[in-house]
């Protein structure tokens, strides 16, 4: 019946020095698994057309697409630390644009596609089990209410990825508001070339902050525009308990979404030192860290963005600086809002922040679970008895005085109990994707070939506020041990 995807390309147009054509390689026999038929409808495409041969084509990058303009991007970035000049899209593919059903410019992107000439000797492919938590996580995190770029399909191509060990290789379909990076900014700014960082810069206020493009001052407004939605973003993640794990300035998408779902995961016992990724052996990353490394990879963009905030060095620093603080006060305001929601206290004062900030310390201290933690003081508040003895601290009695705090609390601002407990719920899941139960569905895929369970934990984790007793496995944690989380690259 032939694939429609209405393609309307505008990275493509900017200079060649900003990304690379690629040409679709063959492949051995791409297969589709998994097709978001939601995200696909939205997008304006019919989702029944990419489940076909054809379809299974294009979103391996074996084929073409009617309008399509496959591109590598290339940007630099800080990994680590460490400032590396040249980075660009090892193993991705950006298909081209659609503008969706409600207006928004969506990139389709492809992880895994083949080698481009930013692979750095690498192959350019994906394993399955990355392909399978990044589509898991990112929709989760969508749910969740969190900015983030989104999973459109699942292909198998057929074919072996090596991993000191053989694994099937996949690719996914990732869309995102755009995938201009803090290190796109950083390439062209560290080679010198003006023309080009203004030229980015004009694209990324045209697609990001539109109402700012004519404006004589748009280059400090969109700096203070990208310090607002990170903090905003960060504070989502901690309120969340997740951990990136590779919060390098080139996994930091300049429209404020969460990208590149790489050594993620979740916490399970509350540890603001908490380090999942194999190779942050330092704990740059770790959870606790995430808004001041946030902080610092504005500081990065910033330093990128001098040149065309004022010729006059003295002016340029003062419009960087006024919009760097700008990212304190969204994070603050954020984190601190939602902290109290998460202990049913709205519209609360510092007396109720600190109340919720008494609380993470106890469960620090006493080992507990983090999610379960905030879940279990909705049937709290509705009286049921010994809520918090279930969330993992290892004594109990240690969150009673807390427990005694808050109920005086509620009762001071005259809450009503099962009001408490609802407004709890609504922003304390149920469901994350925990971590043992991530591993457990790739496993099963990897391993067997079976993705019931992949869509059975995708379903749950599409309704994460919900109780839905008869799905209580997923939100166990399963047994508590290390756990480590590795790059898929």
């Amino acid at each position: 019946m032939g694939i429609a995807i209405p393609f309307d390309n505008s990275y493509a147009r900017l200079p060649k020095g900003f990304h690379a054509s690629i040409a679709p390689k063959p492949l051995a026999r791409p297969e589709i698994v998994k097709v978001n038929y939601a995200l696909a409808t939205e997008l304006g495409i019919d989702p029944a057309s990419l489940e076909t041969e054809e379809g299974a084509a294009i979103l391996s990058g074996a084929g073409a697409a009617p309008g399509s303009e496959p591109i590598a991007l290339v940007y630099a970035g800080h990994q680590f630390g460490q400032f590396v000049p040249r980075l660009g899209d090892g193993r991705a593919l950006l298909l081209g644009e659609v503008v969706d059903r409600n207006g928004r410019r969506r990139d389709l992107q492809l992880k895994g596609s083949g080698i481009t000439p930013y692979s750095r000797q690498g192959d350019g492919l994906a394993a399955l089990g990355p392909v399978l938590r990044e589509y898991l996580v990112s929709e989760a995190m969508h749910a969740l209410g969190v900015p983030t770029t989104r999973s459109l399909a699942i292909v198998t191509t057929g074919e072996t990825v090596y991993r000191k060990t053989e694994f099937p290789g996949a690719v996914l379909t990732r869309v995102a508001a755009s995938h201009i990076r803090v290190g796109t900014f950083q390439y062209f700014a560290a080679r010198g070339e003006d023309e080009n960082l203004r030229a980015l810069a004009d694209h990324a206020i045209a697609r990001h902050q539109p109402d700012a493009v004519d404006a004589p001052d748009r280059y400090r407004r969109f700096l203070e525009g990208v310090a607002r939605r990170q903090g905003a973003l960060i504070a989502r993640w901690m309120l969340l308990g997740f951990v990136h794990g590779v919060m390098n300035t080139d996994n930091m998408a300049v429209s404020g979404e969460t990208i590149d779902y790489g050594p993620c995961a979740f916490l399970d016992r509350y540890d603001p030192a908490t380090v999942f990724s194999s190779i942050d052996r330092g704990g740059r990353y770790a959870y606790g860290n995430q808004p001041a490394i946030g902080q610092w990879n504005l500081a990065r963009l910033a330093e990128c963005l001098l040149p065309l905030l004022s010729s006059v060095e003295a002016e340029a620093m003062e419009q960087a600086t006024g919009a760097l603080s700008l990212y304190a006060d969204a994070f603050n305001e954020t984190y601190r809002q939602g902290l109290i929601e998460k202990i049913g206290l709205p519209d609360g004062d510092e007396a109720d922040t600190a109340l919720a900030e008494d609380l993470l310390d106890r469960m620090k201290i006493g080992g507990a679970d983090f999610t379960a933690t905030f879940r279990a003081l909705a049937p709290l508040a509705e009286g049921t008895t010994g809520a918090m003895s279930e969330v993992g601290f290892a004594d109990p009695s240690s969150v009673r005085e807390w427990e005694e705090a808050w109920r005086n609390r509620l009762a001071a601002r005259n809450l009503d109990p099962k009001q408490v407990a609802g407004s709890i719920r609504r922003v304390n899941p149920a469901f994350i994707p925990r971590n043992q139960r991530v591993e457990e569905v790739i496993a099963a895929a990897v391993e067997n070939g079976d993705f019931a369970p992949f869509e059975a934990f995708l379903s749950v984790l599409m309704r994460p506020f919900d109780d839905q007793p008869a799905a209580a496995r997923w939100a166990d944690p399963g047994p508590v041990a290390p756990y480590r989380t590795f790059c898929g690259t």
